[in-house]
């Protein structure tokens, strides 16, 4: 019997991932989640999980962050991502950040059964016709992940906030914490990512970011 976690934020797709599934697959039981906080919930209290099925732009995820953050903690637990794009770049750093396999959510069932089974016996799974296309990271981008994987979901969420270019009162209002507490944040951030200032890690920031894809993602 497998155990899945699928998280992703629209529910007429995991609804429609989950009786494909379990069709295909005889006692599977599936957990869901529909953002970035219950997914690592969910994996917190499943200890027997055999696979996620993850959606890089659910809510929270922060495009890459959630990937890498999730590789970090679970390094056992085989990681599928499940888009709406067939970027190749996107592709190629989702493979180097650690995912088993890439599968396009235009993809059919029997495409998907397979890819899971390909997966759950240990190997990588992509696309016949991207295979050949994928680029390997390269040292730079294998440094990044390693310093985005030291940052705290908080502290990520402040890192976009820089990002985004909000001011310190302004990134305490969204987030319901005080000036000092993110003051804290970035000079914990700048020391993790080996950065002196905000414009150095608005960088950093920015070569996680996805390109935005279609509302079916």
């Amino acid at each position: 019997m497998n155990q899945f976690l699928i998280a992703d934020d629209h529910p007429l797709f995991r609804e429609a991932l989950k009786g494909a599934l379990q069709n295909q697959f005889d006692g599977l039981e599936i957990f869901e989640s529909e953002n970035f906080e219950q997914t690592l919930q969910q994996l917190s209290e499943q200890d027997e999980l055999d696979l996620l099925l993850l959606d890089l732009h659910m809510p929270g995820n922060g495009d890459l962050y959630g990937l890498i953050r999730i590789r970090e903690d679970y390094p056992s637990l085989p990681i599928v991502v499940v888009s709406g794009s067939e970027d190749l770049n996107v592709i190629s750093k989702v493979m180097g950040y650690g995912a088993m396999g890439f599968i396009p959510k235009a993809s059919s069932s029997q495409e998907i059964v397979e890819a899971l089974n390909q997966v759950l016996e240990g190997d990588v799974w992509l696309p016949a016709s991207l295979k050949d296309q994928i680029a390997e990271l390269d040292g730079e981008d294998k440094q990044l992940a390693q310093q985005i994987a030291s940052l705290t979901p908080q502290q990520y969420k402040v890192l976009q906030y820089l990002h985004e270019g909000l001011l310190n009162k302004q990134i305490a209002y969204e987030l319901n914490i005080s000036e000092a507490t993110v003051k804290a944040h970035i000079t914990a951030i700048f020391r993790k990512l080996g950065v002196y200032n905000r414009t150095q890690a608005v960088l950093i920031a920015a070569k996680l970011q996805l390109e935005p894809v279609e509302s079916t993602s």
